[in-house]
């Protein structure tokens, strides 16, 4: 059994009794930006407005410039404390040209701490740019924090409605984005079968390679009119995931990179990380290394986040179930642990474990949050599932036919029950254990609440964190996708409540699932608790929609908590 990327993970992950159901609030119907946003730029700033990277006396400011000529092309900013550009308090200018594909970064400095500003780009001849509002990082006064949180962004897959929504949020100190902003496929590729009637086809057409390749595919991202929109309204967190450069990307490769087809893997990933540098509000922490972006935000004394890569530092090849496999089809159990469970394999490397231990021991927030790409709980299958001797719908049965009488269970069931649990999604956290535990060791000794933030599995999840003694170390929140199809796809035919209910009962650690809508997370907090709420849109594929928040978990803090509850206050 050969586990590779997202869709891999969508068809192993599945799944098929009833969840109880969960009332959904904050139901409201609209349409998308389309057009909104966009209607008072002039054509020299067709990609909009963005800022980022926000500390307490400085942000990014972005924007690109559509040129009208080749050559330097100066442009103005302008910092003010109103919407409407008379207050200003900084300004300044900078030089662009196609050497930086026209992007303009501006780190501008001397602000207030937790203060709401506005900003604002222009050319010679009067051409403005939409103005843009951000936000400072409150210091130690601040009550709470509210983060929206997002991944996997696929342009030909859908609209963009969970940017329209989460623009229109006015309570949002920070966007975080986690991974797969942008994807890399050919035009045909991957969830590409709804573009042409949506007029989403991808640009280039062409697998992305170069720099140029890169390029395009960004500024088609950053033409749609909702992630104008929400990049307009708040500050960005970013971090990459594997499809801003290649799929299932790993230190020295990509599942998908056929050196002999495409030349050498690190022109690839330079020309992918040029082009990131480039378009996104992000501040380069060592402009000496592109690949170095792991990075910590202070909100207040609330939370200390910090941002990791999982992907290109230090990541080593995944495994793949397949090759356990004999030439008579058995799975070689003891060989497949050993390797999983190996000190020597990383996820994030020796320097970046050693930089976020300092950050964490320093860090006197309530709360240590993880930005970060993919799953860190334990989403491991019974062994007799993974080794396909029983389906997942039968095993439930069986468990539940089990509590009701064991009498009834017999010899082999019993075996199957009693068995253990086998990792089988080893794209995520669950394929480098080591790492893990030393992350969840760190978070034990230092005694902090420890909330992680994941994407890239286009599902919603809630977990509980525990090591591999079995202590409660915090919770996990992922988020949904933004437009790129979850589990609903995979299974057609069945009841979605009841696949994500599969996966509850399945997974021992696993608390929550929705495993069929495209949405985000509004992550709320404060001194009492993080509260997380899964905000969900009806449909990506027209520009009229609904949006809901359909499920609310909390976390406590406190050795006796630091685990998934219900919330039930609004």
């Amino acid at each position: 059994m050969q586990i590779k990327p997202r869709r891999t993970f969508i068809r192993q992950m599945a799944a098929s009794t009833a969840l109880l159901s969960v009332g959904a609030t904050g139901l409201a119907g609209c349409t998308s930006t389309a057009g909104g946003i966009a209607e008072g730029a002039v054509p020299g700033f067709r990609h909009g407005v963005a800022s980022g990277d926000p500390l307490s006396d400085r942000v990014m400011l972005w924007t690109r410039v559509t040129p009208a000529r080749d050559g330097d092309i100066p442009v103005r900013w302008q910092m003010a404390t109103d919407p409407g550009m008379q207050q200003v308090i900084a300004h300044g200018s900078v030089i662009t040209s196609a050497q930086k594909d026209y992007t303009v970064k501006v780190d501008a400095a001397g602000l207030l701490p937790g203060h709401v500003y506005y900003y604002q780009f222009a050319l010679d001849g009067g051409g403005k740019s939409v103005v843009g509002r951000t936000k400072t990082l409150a210091r130690g006064d601040a009550k709470q924090v509210r983060l929206a949180v997002f991944s996997c962004s696929n342009y030909p897959a859908g609209y963009f409605n969970v940017y329209a929504d989460a623009a229109r949020q006015n309570d949002i100190d920070a966007a975080l984005h986690i991974g797969d902003y942008i994807y890399e496929y050919e035009s045909t590729g991957y969830a590409s079968g709804n573009a042409q009637a949506l007029g989403r086809v991808s640009e280039p057409r062409e697998l992305l390679l170069h720099t140029d390749d890169y390029r395009r595919r960004y500024a088609q991202y950053r033409s749609d009119p909702d992630l104008q929109a929400v990049h307009a309204a708040m500050p960005f967190i970013t971090v990459w995931d594997d499809h801003e450069i290649a799929d299932d990307t790993w230190r020295d490769g990509s599942v998908d990179h056929k050196t002999s087809k495409y030349g050498p893997f690190e022109l690839r990933k330079l020309a992918a990380l040029t082009a990131y540098h480039e378009w996104m509000p992000i501040r380069v922490p060592d402009a000496a290394a592109p690949d170095k972006i792991y990075r910590s935000f202070d909100f207040g004394g609330i939370v200390s986040l910090h941002m990791l890569d999982t992907r290109l530092i230090a990541r080593d090849q995944q495994l793949m179930m397949s090759s356990y496999y004999d030439a008579h089809k058995r799975f070689d159990v003891e060989k497949y642990k050993q390797d999983v469970y190996s000190p020597r394999r990383q996820m994030i490397g020796h320097e970046q474990m050693a930089w976020l231990e300092g950050q964490v021991s320093r860090s006197t927030a309530r709360w240590q949050m993880l930005g970060q790409q993919v799953l860190m709980a334990r989403m491991e299958y019974p062994a007799a599932v993974v080794m396909g001797e029983c389906n997942t719908t039968d095993y439930c049965a069986l468990k539940l036919r089990a509590q009701a009488d064991p009498s009834c269970v017999n010899e082999k069931e019993q075996r199957w029950l009693a068995g253990a649990t086998l990792p089988c999604y080893l794209d995520s956290w669950d394929g480098y254990q080591a790492d893990r535990e030393q992350v969840f060791e760190m978070m034990h000794k230092h005694r902090k609440n420890l909330v992680v933030l994941a994407g890239d599995t286009h599902n919603a999840w809630a977990s509980d964190l525990r090591d591999a003694q079995g202590r409660q170390v915090g919770v996990e929140f992922a988020t949904a996708s933004v437009s790129s199809p979850g589990m609903e796809g995979a299974y057609p035919d069945r009841d979605p409540d009841d696949v994500a209910a599969m996966m509850v009962d399945l997974i021992e650690p696993l608390y929550y699932a929705q495993t069929s809508k495209r949405g985000y997370m509004i992550v709320t907090a404060s001194h009492e608790q993080v509260r997380c709420d899964w905000r969900f849109v009806d449909t990506v594929f027209k520009h009229e929609f609904t949006a809901a928040t359909e499920r609310s978990l909390r976390v406590l803090p406190g050795p006796g908590n630091r685990r998934i509850e219900e919330c039930y206050s609004v």
